[in-house]
């Protein structure tokens, strides 16, 4: 009997629990002309920035909290923790502790800038980079790191520099072979660390700048070159072959210096799913495609709109399809500035979507009004309102996950905020 009283207050206490949180989450009624998309919003810890900003370090760990990584100019680089069910941050990782480090300046270690890694171990890999030359300053930039958390244990590691003078982008492991495969910045060098001899090493290869790593079904990476051609590296032989893209029967190239490529591999393996900063024109690409050509294909654009601009703002849900935010020009008449729109493509059905425009549900997450001297407060300029008093992103989303349990999670800037959004049921 004190078992089942026992049992029936806790089921009790969830309850409570899941109607109080429902209650919290429930989202404005629509006022505009404009279709939104709801998500709650958190300031990211605030000691761990300098000007509120961040890049398209975000990842969801399998313990299911969320991963975020910092800017603290000429200072430091962290690694905070979110806890979707207590909402609660942390740092986990802090650069300059990790690495043994104390250079300030353009010296320092100023980003995590890379798209967080998680290995089947649950190892989440980042890297370090540099920030901006202040006026006057002499400082040399020694070069970044590449670091580890695991959640499991709650430790952070250095695993050392890569390439010297040059920051790290992208870091991914293959933990069934043993390595590790970084990109660096600014010239873009494919590197390799081989995790037992703890050592790295530079393949001679320069990728297109923002690259990333993409591991395939058959444990080959997969990456792209300075001349937008597929670059595979097979563990196994310790050979790299190089091959052009057939976009739609053309060879795929860079139209300028705007052209970062943001791309995804689907659960097989086989797909990576990608656009571009600047175009938002979704790209099928068939990683194992035979022959001397890598085959892909054009499914239009996610949206239309002047200006587009996804900030590695691209992901797959657990479902299959293919979500991405995408800025363009507000050219509605509703209001000013820029709208970030969701967009996602149903391989499925072949079904491109526009679900609606980012806006905020809980705009008092943060203190918009002046400072003391009756100005805007610094790095407070990336919202701003619609004529119907929706708080929307305005200059910069950066990083798009979907977790899972569909969750998505965006990064914003100015303030640096998380913004969680849970999609209607049926959606």
């Amino acid at each position: 009997m004190k078992r089942l009283s026992v049992a029936l207050a806790v089921c009790v206490a969830l309850l409570v629990m899941g109607c109080a949180q429902a209650q919290q989450e429930k989202t404005p009624e629509q006022k505009g002309p404009i279709p939104y998309i709801w998500g709650k919003a958190y300031h990211i810890l605030q000691e761990t920035t300098s000007d509120e900003s961040g890049y398209f370090s975000l990842c969801e760990g399998l313990n299911g909290k969320m991963y975020v990584g910092t800017a603290k100019y000429n200072e430091n680089a962290f690694l905070v923790e979110f806890d979707p069910a207590t909402e609660k941050q942390r740092i986990v990782i802090d650069t300059n502790k990790v690495c043994g480090l104390t250079a300030t300046g353009y010296a320092a270690q100023s980003k995590i800038h890379t798209r967080n890694f998680v290995g089947p171990s649950g190892i989440i890999y980042v890297g370090s980079k540099q920030g901006y030359r202040r006026q006057g300053d002499t400082s040399e930039y020694p070069g970044g790191y590449v670091m580890t958390y695991d959640p499991k244990t709650d430790k952070a590691e250095c695993l050392g520099m890569p390439y010297p003078g040059q920051g790290v982008i992208d870091t991914v492991a293959d933990e069934k072979h043993g390595i590790i495969y970084v990109v660096t910045c600014e010239e873009q060098h494919w590197v390799i660390y081989d995790m037992k001899a703890k050592t790295y090493r530079d393949t001679g290869l320069l990728l297109t700048p923002y690259a990333t790593t993409l591991i395939d079904r058959d444990g080959c990476g997969n990456a792209l070159t300075k001349d937008f051609q597929l670059a595979r590296y097979d563990p196994a032989t310790e050979r790299i072959t190089v091959r052009s893209i057939m976009l739609d029967g053309k060879r795929l190239t860079r139209k300028d210096a705007s052209s970062i490529p943001i791309w995804q591999v689907t659960k097989d393996g086989r797909t990576a799913w990608l656009i571009l900063m600047n175009d938002p024109t979704l790209i099928e690409m068939d990683l194992l495609s035979p022959g001397d050509t890598v085959t892909a294909k054009s499914h239009g654009k996610m949206t239309e709109g002047k200006g587009p601009d996804c900030r590695s703002a691209l992901d797959i849900s657990p479902d299959g399809r293919i979500c991405a935010i995408i800025r363009v020009n507000n050219e509605t008449g509703f209001g000013t500035g820029y709208l970030h729109w969701l967009c996602r493509y149903d391989p499925k059905k072949d079904k491109m979507e526009q679900l609606g425009v980012l806006a905020v549900q809980n705009p008092d997450f943060f203190d918009f009004g002046p400072g003391p001297d009756g100005k805007a407060k610094p790095w407070t300029h990336g919202y701003h309102k619609l004529p119907d008093g929706t708080l929307t992103p305005l200059h910069c989303h950066m990083a798009l996950i979907v977790a899972h349990d569909s969750t998505i999670y965006v990064t914003i800037l100015y303030p640096y905020t998380l913004l969680r959004i849970r999609l209607p049921k049926g959606t």
